[in-house]
């Protein structure tokens, strides 16, 4: 078993929001919780004022998304493919995970998603575990950092997936020194691309 992350973001584009959170919540979203091996799955929204506004992201055994149970999932409706016509963006990513710092829990109120291509994966994989985990943990509030390699998709090849308690915890002494350090001056040198985002929890799907 590949523990995993099926990491999805969305934006509406011409699609109204009540149509898609309807979609989403109920049509899309809980298909895929019927899946065995798809365990959990959460929505989230932007805290960024950044596009695409919308993630969801589930928790899984990669080996569900190889199942004829998935392959069924997948197939759209007539609503759903008129919906998805109509989007923006749906941007679908799947990790499979590499580290697992701190303690699980609910849903956090906020997410942390740093993902980076680089020249020298084994200096930022040190840097990781070594330094900034380490110093990030410190805060009081920063809950679970996980680690993950892109499996599918066009995203960077690697995302740090952090769960915290709020977005102030930027703001304090500790944040700045976590990300302003000599070494991570370094790893970040050789970073050939980088997105960060920042998402507020949402809802909680459940399979209905």
């Amino acid at each position: 078993m590949t523990e995993g992350l099926l990491f999805v973001f969305a934006e509406p584009g011409d699609v109204p929001e009540p149509e898609f959170h309807d979609w989403y919540d109920h049509e899309h979203a809980p298909a895929r919780l019927r899946v065995p091996g798809i365990r959990t799955g959460h929505r989230y929204r932007a805290l960024d004022s950044a596009v695409p506004a919308w993630l969801a992201w589930y928790e899984l055994d990669t080996d569900a998304l190889r199942s004829p149970a998935y392959e069924v999932a997948r197939r759209r409706s007539p609503r759903e493919q008129d919906v998805v016509r109509r989007l923006a963006t749906l941007d679908r990513r799947v990790y499979a995970q590499v580290d697992d710092a701190g303690v699980a829990g609910p849903a956090a109120p906020v997410v942390v998603c740093v993902a980076l291509s680089t020249d020298d994966e084994p200096g930022l994989d040190a840097w990781y575990r070594e330094e900034h985990v380490p110093l990030l943990h410190r805060l009081p509030g920063w809950y679970r950092t996980r680690r993950y390699r892109l499996l599918d998709g066009n995203g960077p090849a690697l995302l740090a997936f952090h769960e915290i308690a709020d977005v102030t915890l930027f703001d304090t002494p500790e944040y700045r020194e976590a990300t302003s350090t000599p070494a991570r001056s370094a790893v970040m040198a050789k970073v050939t691309r980088r997105e960060r985002r920042v998402f507020g929890h949402h809802r909680t799907i459940t399979p209905e």
